[in-house]
């Protein structure tokens, strides 16, 4: 399995508040990040992988809309998260 419990605690320490903050946009947009990033692995191998393709497609939009409420309420949180995971809109 690719998304143990350590590597969610280790993406939410880094990201996050601690270990076990799971709720902050920055610890969530991390999150969909690593699951984005190995989901595009996996349609490099599989291309006729539709039912995994749509996941993909619906992470990014989730992960575009916690974004989105980033740069509403804290634009220096947006900056300092985008820089940090590589993002570009």
């Amino acid at each position: 399995m690719y998304l143990t419990k350590e590597v969610k605690e280790e993406i939410f320490a880094k990201h996050g508040k601690g270990k076990n903050d799971s709720g902050t946009a920055e610890a969530q947009i991390a999150l969909f990040t690593h699951r984005i990033t190995h989901l595009t692995e996996h349609l490099k191998k599989n291309r006729k992988d539709y039912n995994t393709e749509r996941s993909l497609v619906k992470l990014v939009g989730k992960r575009r809309s916690l974004l989105d409420y980033l740069i509403k309420k804290d634009i220096l949180r947006y900056r300092a998260i985008v820089k940090e995971l590589g993002l570009r809109k």
